[in-house]
């Protein structure tokens, strides 16, 4: 399969800044050759410059773009939310549901994130689904059992390899500079794999992102992990040379 490589902006970048970000990344692409054959790229921006960058993304078609988040309601009195019939008129092909700082900030529970999941999967998206413990649940040996519980509690009805993502994203490595050692990447991921396949008829093709502090220089390492199928990068996501400095050492 091949490698997803997401670029989350979350709340970052000015107009101007988005219209050159994509700029790079779609000239940087361009000159990466055979980049495509092994890479995904996917970039979700602010919901407001999702028809700037739309509109770059069809013009080259050479990556995806997709949403940060979604509501759980299909539509009515909800201000401020989008829901996913919208993101599927507006071009998304993908959704990130349940990122830790939606959970953390918003206080949204797994029963929340599984809902919105499932509105992803039924307006024919991709949903990245996000799983990750805290550092006091990791200190307190029980890191395995929170993502594993998340994993059970969010997977939306009539998933599969096609219609969702895993990304796993410890809590205290995501903006910090920390990054999980190598093994504890492998111990995690591979409990996710084992799972998935318990679940899901094609759980052994889902694919499944590590996120949290990935950069150029630790990426090699990450990405060679057998069930680490890609990355969900945040700060990195930004600058196009970092970005692509990602997907370059996937091999």
């Amino acid at each position: 399969m091949k490698m997803l490589i997401a670029g989350n902006w979350k709340m970052n970048c000015s107009l101007e800044d988005a219209k050159l970000l994509i700029a790079d990344i779609i000239n940087g692409i361009h000159v990466r050759e055979g980049l495509r054959d092994r890479c995904e790229f996917l970039v979700c921006p602010s919901f407001i410059y999702m028809p700037t960058i739309r509109h770059a993304v069809l013009n080259h078609n050479l990556l995806s773009f997709g949403a940060q988040d979604c509501s759980d309601q299909d539509n009515g009195a909800f201000t401020g939310d989008i829901s996913a019939t919208m993101l599927k008129e507006s071009g998304c092909q993908y959704v990130i549901v349940g990122h830790s700082e939606r959970r953390g900030y918003h206080a949204e529970s797994n029963a929340l994130v599984k809902a919105k999941a499932q509105k992803v999967v039924n307006n024919a998206m991709c949903a990245i689904i996000c799983v990750g413990e805290t550092e006091q649940q990791r200190s307190n040996g029980e890191a395995l059992a929170t993502v594993l519980k998340q994993l059970e509690e969010c997977v939306p009805e009539g998933a599969d390899s096609k219609n969702i993502v895993i990304a796993y994203e410890p809590v205290w490595a995501i903006g910090t500079g920390k990054v999980a050692t190598t093994a504890d990447i492998d111990e995690i991921h591979t409990a996710i794999r084992q799972k998935l396949k318990e679940m899901l008829a094609d759980g052994a093709n889902i694919r499944i992102l590590y996120g949290g502090s990935v950069k150029p220089d630790n990426a090699g390492d990450i990405l060679n992990i057998p069930d680490v199928n890609g990355a969900l990068i945040g700060g990195a996501s930004l600058q196009a040379q970092s970005f692509l400095g990602i997907a370059e050492a996937a091999q």
